[in-house]
């Protein structure tokens, strides 16, 4: 029985009973995307400028010149959930552009127990069956620049797919706004997630809820209201470039993440909980990169009820050549975090350099 509460734990949190705004909701789509943004601690919003834009700032899509494409893999809980992402954009003209991206976060061949034991109580293993859960995250961009100068905003149309196997599924719609402008070698950036709350909808097969309630005894799980909200972040960044001696550059960036509920950021209140996000990107004749950033500071409980600070350090590297990057990044080094380690993996696409 200890297997079937392992499995049951993967998934029975959706059938607890939940306020209609949840603190945690769509998670996945949270976890960001392009191992350069997460080797810099995801401290990229003012200055994100390509493809990936659409997922940390769309107003940063007007900057790119020609069409672009990004892939990323990304594996969590020693290999058990995968992440992967993949992205489009191009510019309609020099005032506007467009991309659409899609992420999917899933866990695949999950021991369904839920029909182990027969009614008469015998243990049957032919009974247990495999299922996968997976979220979905489709994202259409588009972003222009204003006709004030060095200013330019960005807005995702958001649509979200949830599956649990065959015991319960969801659609779920939003929208985020992001803004950037530029002054000289300054660059500030807004990005507005989730700015109307973005509303899922669930649908519960009540025959396979039941299987759930009766798969342990005394551990029922009542059926949950069948709608959620997701609500707003605001993360707002500053960022400056440097160049010394013509081949060696330096972008460093400093970004604020706040959500409207109260955690353990590191500031944290009724109303708003904000974390801040420090990265650098040092780069060589603009071919080689060296990445890092600190992140994800919060005020951790421990056992003897005193609070100790935890943070997660990030590393990367970077590699580009005739339109083609190549990125690596290692997250939480020295397991600084509650947060587990992750290597990373993505690539983009100039497709320019095919004509």
């Amino acid at each position: 029985m200890q297997i079937l509460k392992i499995i049951l734990f993967l998934f029975v949190p959706l059938f607890t009973e939940a306020q209609t705004a949840r603190k945690y909701s769509n998670e996945f789509m949270n976890i960001g995307v392009d191992a350069a943004a997460l080797g810099m601690s995801n401290a990229v919003v003012a200055s994100s400028q390509d493809v990936n834009s659409a997922y940390w700032n769309p107003a940063g899509l007007v900057h790119i010149d020609d069409r672009q494409i990004a892939l990323m893999h990304s594996s969590y809980f020693a290999d058990i959930a995968n992440y992967n992402y993949v992205a489009f954009a191009m510019p309609l003209d020099e005032q506007t552009a467009i991309g659409i991206s899609l992420i999917r976060f899933g866990v695949d061949d999950i021991l369904d127990t839920t029909n182990l034991i027969d009614q008469q109580g015998v243990v049957n293993y032919d009974r247990i069956n495999l299922f996968s859960t997976a979220d979905y995250g489709f994202t259409f961009s588009f972003a222009r620049k204003l006709p004030v100068r060095g200013w330019n905003y960005g807005v995702n149309a958001k649509v979200i797919r949830r599956i649990i196997g065959d015991f319960a599924t969801s659609w779920g719609f939003g929208f985020d706004l992001g803004i950037q402008f530029k002054s000289n070698d300054w660059k500030f950036g807004l990005m507005t997630r989730d700015i109307t709350t973005t509303f899922n909808s669930w649908a519960i097969d009540e025959a396979r809820l039941l299987d759930i309630q009766n798969a342990i005894p005394g551990e029922n799980q009542e059926a949950p209201e069948t709608t959620e909200l997701t609500l707003p972040k605001l993360q707002f960044g500053m960022s400056k470039f440097f160049t010394f001696n013509y081949d060696y550059t330096l972008r460093a960036e400093v970004d604020l993440i706040a959500r409207f509920e109260q955690n353990n950021d590191i500031i944290s209140s009724s109303l708003v909980s904000i974390n801040p996000s420090v990265g650098f990107e040092f780069g060589y004749t603009n071919t080689v990169f060296l990445r890092g950033g600190v992140g994800n500071f919060q005020n951790e409980l421990q056992i003897d009820n005193s609070e100790s600070l935890t943070f997660q350090p990030n590393f990367g590297v970077g590699f580009k050549y005739n339109g083609i990057y190549l990125d690596y990044a290692f997250t939480d080094i020295g397991d600084q975090s509650a947060a587990l380690y992750s290597n990373v993996f993505s690539l983009k696409i100039d497709l320019s350099i095919f004509r």
